[in-house]
């Protein structure tokens, strides 16, 4: 039985002709091999497994090839190709700097450096992940970099191009490699299957396509593990079920439900797939991802981004069809704000329910169907309603709904409404300006005293007068605005926490809030308050301008400005128990430690 070698390795590529995805880069590298210009130093640099070090290998053979074919190829027959595919050669050197990264591991190679090819014209240096040199080695590395020797040349790969310093790039020509496209790793996974006699579906390549997230080695890899899975018949049941992948199947289900508001359906679809153990923040991502392929294939200018196989292409044209821009819009942005939200929730499977029922009734119109979960955007509606019941009955029944007895007045305010309305929407066919006059003196003297008609007529102007002149008594006007005395921070957190401390008493709850929040100096005297979610967020700014004033106050200075914005996720601390507050001093302050080992203290 023949030693088995497994795919990224067998199928490497020997040639420039045979890297995949990177036509620009290894013309550029065979253009140099003919006419003989060649730079003394390379960087290749890209995401793991698109073909660094295989094309790194290939230029370095094509460099010592003693007879270059015409396009720029090595010939694999003179010595030093010989050689190299037997790896004896002596003129070709692979350094991985990942585990020699200190300055003795350098300075032993910049002595090789010194020693001529035996055979060929260059000694070539290939160093794999030159990122992980050492900041010393990188120095030790600068001068021979700069001017080696006239036989030597150093190819560097990396796939962290930023973590090297810039002295170095200025020194290289540098090449940056492409991720591998879904449509070429799928025409190349089908030659591999083709060669080793493996049974295939176009959909379940797309699928090993996708998950290598654009590396060919990746690809190679997972298609390996397919195909031992399932014995030769690379199905796409099979992939999915060896891999753990989300079906996009169920993508497709989800909206097509949606578009039909059944909110129901996509719940049990929801529950079937957490009980597989999906997680469901990588299905609303999954759907992200799912509805923006859909929205490109709308249109037929954005259809080549569909990084996909042709079959599930027909597929999402099919979807994009009967689905509307405004609703692949409106659940983006919906699936969006989940993604951002989903990480701080404390009940992660309702905010995907949640997530799911709002896309499922974007396209929804009537919102006052049963159990549809939406609540009425405005009282419009309701109003519309009452008046087209009133209108589609007679006129003499809507007369005699005026004589009412005494004992209606022991009924709601919603009886009270639709008397109202029918006598307004019906009063303007069919009754006389006099007998309007009497039925609303009937039903004025039939209404509940508590009732105030007149708050139910008043304007939009009217209430927005009533906000503005609630608002203009909230702000408070600063009285020392000349005074600029200076302050530390830690003047602003005693006078934060004398101001916590004197708040009304309706007001604690806030202070209490607010006392285990460190404001802080941002650019003098500009003070940056963090609060640690909306609803404290909303609560403050309502009282910005007595914050405000009460620091200018106690702090003597009057230019003091006050920003309040919701904190970052980053920049949200946890808070400490007395005990961890006392072991965090007892690490950070020296003296204080001694102080308390002096004196023998503890803290109860």
């Amino acid at each position: 039985m023949d030693e088995y070698i497994v795919s990224a390795r067998k199928y490497r590529p020997m040639s420039f002709d045979s890297v995949v995805g990177q036509q620009a880069l290894t013309t550029t590298l065979k253009n140099a091999v003919k006419s003989g210009k060649l730079a003394h130093a390379y960087l290749f640099c890209g995401p793991r497994g698109v073909g660094k070090t295989t094309c790194a290998r290939i230029f370095a053979k094509a460099i010592n090839c003693e007879h270059p074919t015409a396009d720029g190829e090595a010939c694999n027959e003179c010595e030093s190709c010989k050689a190299f595919g037997e790896g004896r050669s002596y003129n070709i050197f692979e350094l991985d700097a990942a585990s020699n990264n200190s300055v003795e591991n350098i300075k032993s190679l910049m002595e090789q450096t010194r020693i001529p090819p035996q055979v060929g014209r260059y000694k070539v240096f290939i160093i794999d992940e030159v990122h992980m040199l050492s900041t010393a080695a990188f120095n030790a590395f600068l001068k021979t970099l700069e001017e080696p020797p006239a036989h030597v040349i150093f190819i560097l790969a990396t796939t962290e191009k930023h973590k090297i310093l810039p002295t170095i790039l200025s020194r290289c020509q540098i090449y940056d490699f492409e991720r591998m496209t879904v449509p070429n790793i799928i025409n190349h996974l089908k030659s591999v299957a083709e060669k080793e006699n493996i049974q295939y579906d176009e959909e379940a390549l797309n699928v090993i396509a996708e998950k290598a997230d654009g590396g060919m080695r990746d690809a190679l890899s997972i298609f390996d593990q397919a195909a031992s899975f399932s014995q030769g018949n690379i199905t796409y049941q099979k992939v999915i079920e060896d891999l753990n992948v989300l079906d996009a199947e169920n993508y497709f289900n989800i909206i097509d439900l949606a578009l039909e508001n059944k909110v129901s359906e996509i719940m049990v679809l929801l529950n079937t797939i957490i009980n597989k153990g999906f997680d469901g923040g990588h299905l609303i991502n999954g759907l992200a991802s799912h509805v923006r392929n859909v929205l490109m294939a709308k249109d037929a200018q954005t259809l080549p981004l569909l990084e996909v196989s042709e079959q599930l292409r027909n597929r999402y044209q099919q979807q994009a069809q009967k689905s509307p821009v405004n609703f692949l819009y409106t659940a983006l942005q919906i699936m969006n704000r989940c993604d951002v939200e989903y990480r701080q929730s404390s009940n992660k499977r309702l905010l995907v329910e949640l997530t799911l029922i709002q896309v499922a009734q974007i396209t929804q119109k009537d919102d006052d169907v049963p159990a549809s979960g939406r609540s009425p955007k405005r009282l419009k509606t309701l109003f519309k309603n009452l008046i087209l019941k009133a209108q589609q009955k007679p006129t003499p029944q809507v007369v005699g709904s005026l004589k009412r007895d005494d004992n209606d007045t022991a009924r709601g305010s919603n009886d009270v409404g639709t008397v109202s309305v029918e006598v307004v929407s019906s009063s303007v066919k069919a009754i006389t300006e006099t007998s309007v006059e009497r039925s609303y003196a009937k039903i004025s003297s039939s209404l509940p005293k508590s009732v105030n008609l007149g708050s139910l007529s008043m304007s939009f102007d009217n209430l927005i007068k009533t906000d503005k002149k609630r608002k203009q008594e909230e702000e408070v006007e600063i009285t020392n605005k000349d005074e600029k005395e200076g302050f530390s921070q830690q003047d602003l957190v005693v006078s934060w926490r004398a101001m916590c401390s004197r708040m009304p008493e309706k007001m604690q709850a806030l202070a209490q809030r607010m006392k285990n929040i460190t404001p802080t100096i941002t650019e003098y005297p500009a003070i940056l308050v963090l609060a640690d979610n909306n609803i404290q967020l909303k609560e403050m700014r309502a009282i910005k301008s007595r914050i405000r004033a009460t620091l200018a106050n106690e702090l003597h200075n009057g230019q003091i400005e006050v920003e309040i914005r919701l904190a970052k996720h980053e920049e949200i601390k946890p808070m400490l128990t007395p005990r961890e507050s006392f072991d965090k001093l007892m690490q950070t302050n020296q003296p204080a430690k001694k102080l308390v080992e002096t004196l023998g203290l503890c803290l109860d």
